[in-house]
């Protein structure tokens, strides 16, 4: 599993750092970001983003679970969701539970972002105290959509195996413009708007237009 894109970015973990300091009235003292694999499976996460580092193998634990996943999303489940970690049961703690509370970890607050074919990303954060009602999740919540736009910008760029001209071609696809459109937007040949795009397609590992916008928006281009 590659490691989480803030542990290389400076402007990923400048809104990380920023963002922890402002949930600071809150006891949030660690967050994490989960996204689809976009070359794995309908179920597979990566951890895009994590605070304090030293969390990694609790991160990944809760990627690899099945927790929150395909089912979850396919059901009428809420896309926030409180729990307090230390009161679940053994029998169904999970490995990624008992390593959070093996860290002082208590509560967490999950804010799911839906994409595109039952994939989505996922916001956590964790507290090492109980939140005795909802209001702190629901503030907690608010947070999160304030800053989404800024920190998923942030990843794409930090994660994107695209040049910028490759994505704006594959973004103008993505509108319904034919190449010959696209190319004239840009100011560019038919040809030369075939060409970024096929590379688009081989660095995306697919071989139509339509899939390559799809794994677009899996890494958050899109």
């Amino acid at each position: 599993m590659p490691y989480p894109a803030n542990f290389d970015s400076v402007s990923v973990d400048g809104v990380i750092s920023d963002w922890l300091r402002a949930l600071r009235e809150y006891s949030v003292e660690a967050l994490m970001v989960l996204g689809p694999d976009p070359f794995g499976g309908r179920d597979d996460r990566l951890v895009l983003a994590l605070h304090p580092p030293r969390l990694l193998d609790a991160a990944e634990a809760l990627a690899e679970s099945r927790d929150f996943g395909a089912p979850w999303r396919d059901s009428d489940a809420p896309l926030v969701a409180w729990q307090d970690i230390s009161k679940s049961s053994f029998e169904s703690m999970g490995r990624w539970r008992r390593l959070w509370l093996g860290h002082g970890y208590q509560s967490v607050v999950r804010i799911a972002f839906p994409l595109t074919v039952g994939r989505a990303f996922e916001c956590y954060l964790f507290s090492p105290r109980q939140w005795h009602d909802r209001s702190e999740a629901a503030l907690l919540a608010w947070s999160s959509l304030n800053i989404w736009p800024l920190l998923k910008r942030a990843l794409a760029e930090a994660r994107s195996p695209l040049s910028p001209r490759e994505l704006e071609c594959l973004s103008l696809a993505f509108q319904g413009m034919t190449a010959r459109e696209s190319g004239e937007q840009l100011l560019c040949s038919e040809r030369t708007v075939n060409f970024h795009l096929a590379n688009a397609m081989s660095k995306l590992q697919v071989d139509n237009k339509l899939a390559a916008i799809q794994r677009a928006c899996w890494f958050g281009l899109i």
